[in-house]
């Protein structure tokens, strides 16, 4: 029984997001990258005190028997002054919204901060003196870590708004008010003009922070570093992509995969600054485009939009450079710098089939610049379903590296056709199948299910646990998102 180089699973969740398991894939099999399916509006930032600037950086997470989300609420005019056009900004503000099922949102008046004369808003953090500390990029989390006090058990990230920027750390009893962690910042080594943000790592027991810096010629990128007590933190270090091109990314929203706590998975916006040329002025509203540029061109030229990226450690990434979010048909509103920026976090939400199970939500701005609001619009995606094996019905097949496992069957998150299938095996480390557990002991898998149990006739694999092992998967016109072993009594 070889484990010594075997990767140790034990019954948790494992998705194709990355190579780590994979050993090989043959004949038509490939891994694809499935995009979110764009849903209702959510939330159309109309209130006096938001704007058409509104909810570039957006938060939003459970807690208990509501949703929470957090948008910072800015508005901008492009106006001329002195024959010069000019991009005139109100102050930021950062906005509280409720839901109790992730689709429907409102706005609670929160009675915190005054606007115009009213508190009669939901308003709930405007910074803190002239250089408003904490407001740029306010990036909220409830904070998980079992020594956590009361008084901290929500904190932020967030930045000064005068140049140059510096983090720091706040802290609420309530995610509602909140109150400086410390009066200094707490890292200084950075741009910090983006969201950048922290949590509490469950399964490494620290806390991970991202941030944004530029590297060479102002070329946008992201770092991360970690802490013992979200006051310490190590010397940020740049993100790794291996195999990727250089990509400029604005935002990263990177977090623990709630299913899957020992994957990261982020969801960062590219930014793309084109010159002005033809192909520029194709986009839609010409128009309005041109007024950006007048301000700065790069307002006109520069587009955006939605990545997806996972990684085991943190550090390094597998980047999918296929758009996860495209700009889209929208025949407005879309194209433009600051549009598709993809919020931070994810909500299991009911699905709009009656009988069918759960789906993942993610929320996208869109329409920035324009008239007196924007909006932040719904997505949703297939449990598990970021990244899948899939071929067509020629077939195709993956075996993994060797593995320990604990439990006594497999389950799959697996969608096939009605022609299609799919078959599982397991083999010793060397590659032989394992007798009663080979691909013609295994009962053929139709279907589409988020746990579907594998038979063979070798009967349940719990005679295989802690041993090393290989998975081969052999399928036809279907896609695998995922697969886990469990226990049959739990």
């Amino acid at each position: 029984m070889d484990t010594a180089n075997a990767t140790p699973i034990g019954n948790r969740l494992e998705l194709f997001v990355d190579d780590a398991l994979i050993d090989s894939i043959a004949d038509k099999a490939s891994l694809r990258l499935h995009a979110p399916t764009m849903r209702e509006a959510s939330l159309t930032m109309d209130r006096p005190w938001e704007g058409n600037m509104c909810g570039g950086y957006k938060t939003y997470f459970r807690d208990g028997g509501v949703f929470r989300m957090y948008y910072q609420a800015w508005h901008g005019v492009l106006a001329e002054v002195d024959g010069k056009m000019t991009l005139k900004d109100a102050p930021i503000r950062i906005c509280h919204a409720e839901s109790d099922d992730g689709i429907h949102w409102r706005r609670p008046s929160l009675g915190l901060f005054e606007y115009e004369g009213s508190k009669d808003n939901n308003i709930t953090f405007m910074g803190f003196g002239p250089e408003k500390i904490g407001i740029h990029g306010f990036a909220p989390f409830k904070d998980s870590n079992p020594a956590c006090t009361p008084e901290a058990r929500y904190k932020a990230f967030g930045a000064s708004d005068v140049w140059p920027y510096k983090l720091y750390a706040l802290q609420s009893p309530d995610g509602l008010r909140w109150s400086l962690l410390r009066d200094e910042p707490i890292i200084t080594v950075g741009a910090f003009d983006s969201q950048n943000l922290a949590f509490w790592d469950t399964t490494r027991g620290e806390y991970r922070a991202y941030i944004r810096d530029f590297s060479g010629d102002w070329f946008r990128g992201i770092k991360t570093c970690t802490s013992p007590d979200f006051v310490q933190w190590t010397e940020s270090r740049w993100l790794e992509y291996p195999g990727a091109p250089a990509e400029q990314l604005y935002t990263n929203q990177v977090m623990p995969y709630p299913r899957a706590p020992h994957l990261f998975i982020g969801f960062p916006t590219r930014y793309v600054e084109r010159p002005w040329s033809p192909a520029i002025e194709a986009l839609p509203e010409l128009e309005h485009r041109r007024l950006r540029a007048r301000a700065h061109e790069r307002y006109g030229a520069a587009v955006t939009d939605g990545l997806f990226m996972a990684s085991r450690d943190g550090l390094s990434f597998k980047r999918w450079d296929e758009a996860f979010i495209r700009p889209g048909l929208r025949p407005q509103g879309s194209w433009a710098y600051g549009d598709c920026y993809q919020g931070w976090g994810l909500l299991e939400t009911a699905s709009d089939i009656a009988g069918a199970p759960s789906e993942l939500s993610m929320y996208a701005s869109e329409g920035y610049w324009r008239g007196a609001a924007n909006t932040i619009r719904r997505y949703t995606l297939r449990t598990d379903g970021f990244v899948s094996l899939h071929a067509p019905i020629g077939g195709g097949e993956l075996t993994t590296r060797p593995m320990t496992f604990t439990g006594d069957r497999l389950l799959l998150n697996i969608s096939t056709s009605a022609a299609g299938s799919a078959r599982a095996e397991l083999q010793s480390p060397d590659g032989k199948p394992i007798e009663g557990f080979t691909l013609d002991d295994c009962t053929e898998i139709i279907g589409d299910d988020l746990a579907f149990p594998v038979r063979w006739r070798g009967g349940g694999v719990g005679a295989l646990e802690g041993r090393a092992v290989r998975l081969r998967f052999v399928i036809r016109d279907a896609d695998l998102y995922s697969f886990r072993f469990a226990d049959t009594a739990r």
